[in-house]
């Protein structure tokens, strides 16, 4: 299609990456759909149905790999619209002092330095073509506010993430490169199932509970909306979360 814009989504096959790249592909993007796992890149092509999809197996950890990503998207594109940033991983969770420096520099790989040479990448796309400009959308999460119990490398990475996209919005902005952070709490996909599992989720007075989700398709719609707005109105930071989870006040 003339004139299509292209979305590249991190994270695709499953959870909130699929649900913003169905919700991306339902306003008339194509969308180039990056995971580790091919078959799971697949379903959500599948899923979109007749929408224009492109499945590109990616480890976001790997720089070379996300080289590549963003290669194919300038050789079947000629330029990029919106990088949803979404990949990342927590670890488990355990006392900080016993947390292995393996997986604290795997999650700081992935979450961090990914999305910063995901971010690099896409903004060498944006200043070139022409028109020029685009917009970047980070998945920040709550943990980027509020941290869990026992969540060290994640919360820092996601602390991280805001200071990212602070940056990237102020260097970018005379080049019309948007960038946008947004926070969730809560969506219901298989990374969050623990939350209504058995006794729930560890909590900060000791104590595990039940958590509320939301509809992961919602954050899809959120994201989605951000990316409509015109390239002189920017969403610096939203949030949204399950309205019944234990974020605002105390306890």
């Amino acid at each position: 299609m003339a004139g299509q814009k292209v979305a590249v989504v991190t994270g695709a096959g499953t959870g909130i990456g699929k649900a913003v790249s169905l919700a991306l592909a339902k306003e008339g993007y194509a969308v180039v759909l990056a995971g580790r796992r091919a078959d799971k890149l697949d379903e959500t092509a599948k899923e979109a149905g007749n929408a224009k999809t492109v499945s590109v197996p990616t480890d976001v950890s790997d720089p070379e790999s996300i080289k590549a990503l963003f290669a194919r998207v300038k050789s079947e594109f000629g330029r990029l619209d919106v990088l949803f940033n979404n990949a990342g991983i927590g670890a488990p969770a355990v006392p900080m002092e016993e947390l292995p420096l393996e997986t604290w520099k795997k999650v700081v790989d992935t979450n961090l330095t990914g999305m910063f040479v995901c971010t690099q990448e896409a903004i060498k796309i944006m200043k070139a073509q022409n028109p020029k400009g685009g917009r970047i959308i980070n998945n920040g999460s709550i943990s980027a506010h509020t941290p869990r119990p026992r969540a060290a490398a994640y919360t820092a990475t996601k602390h991280a993430v805001t200071g990212l996209t602070k940056q990237t919005a102020l260097d970018c902005r005379n080049d019309m490169i948007l960038c946008s952070q947004i926070d969730i709490g809560n969506a219901a996909t298989p990374l969050t199932e623990r939350m209504v599992q058995g006794q729930g989720v560890l909590q900060p007075d000791g104590k595990t509970m039940i958590e509320a989700r939301m509809n992961a398709d919602d954050v899809g719609r959120a994201v989605a909306y951000i990316a409509s707005l015109p390239l002189d109105t920017n969403v610096l930071f939203m949030t949204v979360m399950a309205n019944g989870m234990p974020f605002v006040g105390r306890g």
